[in-house]
């Protein structure tokens, strides 16, 4: 389980993973090596996944950010197998969940402009055996970051 210390330190690594563990020491009352320590440990019991960087998608030239939902036709081991295999190999999707209600699946998409998600869907997504069909929406605006768990 979870202690007090654990918990701030997840936090103070999600604020900052590049916190070495003199500062993550100097944050928890802790010496750096027993804040190296937890940090290995909560690494190695699969707190912590890994380590990332956040990049700006426009200064990447993927100017259209898109979440789309995709129902399927037929539902069955093979064809929900098939559908994440095609999605893994995608790199313009960049998150998918399988969902409860109307649509089996959410995904998010960036692409680079209107024509580049319009092929995702009608040259990659719909021509899948086991999709129905794809329902689409632009986003406008993001109010919030990918904001860190709360810990």
């Amino acid at each position: 389980m979870l202690d007090a210390t654990d918990t701030k330190l997840l936090a103070a690594l999600q604020a900052d993973a590049h916190l070495t563990a003199q500062q993550l020491g100097e944050l928890l009352n802790l010496s750096p090596s027993q804040a190296g320590r937890r940090r290995q440990r909560l690494e190695s019991e699969g707190f912590i996944q890994g380590y990332s960087a956040r990049l700006d998608a426009t200064k990447l030239g993927l100017q259209v950010q898109g979440f789309v939902q995709v129902h399927l036709g037929s539902h069955g081991p093979k064809q929900s197998a098939s559908f994440a295999t095609l999605i893994s190999t995608r790199p313009e999707i960049t998150s998918a969940w399988t969902m409860t209600g109307e649509a089996d699946y959410l995904l998010r998409v960036y692409c680079a402009d209107l024509p580049g998600l319009n092929t995702l869907l009608h040259e990659v997504l719909l021509p899948h055996p086991a999709v129905s069909r794809v329902q689409s929406q632009i986003v406008m605006d993001q109010l919030k970051r990918d904001a860190p768990l709360p810990t």
